[in-house]
């Protein structure tokens, strides 16, 4: 792994892996289950993820609940990412390679914290930023979202939130 200013590059060779013809894999301690449902293989691949300049945005915490996926912090930058990959069965019966890229698809990179991390802000974490145009907040507290579904009583529709990359969520307003 190589990690510059604007770039992550990701070199793996010849990992041993498992091909099945099942998902998820059989159990190998499971009775009656033949072990040649899994085919052993190594995989290579090469991997750069490059950050957009002038996209960065500052994610502070929307939620205090430590249980929430919205509890979480960082710098994140749009980017894009471009690689190789080979994979062969290690008895020669089968081998693919290819190549792909992100283009036009949804990428992302940055630096987050989380957990008992989340409010240990960085130097500078206070600085002039954009936290009312990018910041990601709940209108309520996940303890009174969690009683509206309970009583099924929200009197206003609910509302879907995509959160760009991450878990859908539901909104009253």
């Amino acid at each position: 792994m190589q990690i510059t200013e604007d770039t992550l590059t990701i070199h793996l060779e010849h990992v041993p892996t498992v091909d099945a013809f099942t998902f998820p894999p059989p159990p190998q301690d499971v009775p009656g289950i033949s072990p040649f449902q899994l085919i052993p293989a190594k995989v290579s691949f090469d991997v750069t993820y490059t950050k957009k300049s002038g996209t960065m945005r500052r994610i502070r915490p929307a939620s205090h609940d430590p249980l929430s996926p919205l509890n979480w912090a960082g710098e994140m930058w749009e980017a894009t990412n471009s690689g190789t990959f080979s994979l062969a069965y290690n008895d020669g019966t089968f081998s693919a390679s290819g190549s792909f890229d992100s283009s036009g698809n949804f990428g992302e990179m940055g630096t987050e914290r989380n957990g008992s991390f989340v409010n240990h802000e960085e130097e500078g974490d206070n600085d002039d930023v954009e936290a009312t145009a990018q910041s990601l907040s709940l209108p309520l507290q996940p303890t009174q979202m969690n009683q509206l579904a309970a009583s099924g009583t929200a009197k206003q529709p609910a509302k879907a939130v995509l959160l760009k990359g991450r878990v859908p969520v539901k909104v009253t307003h």
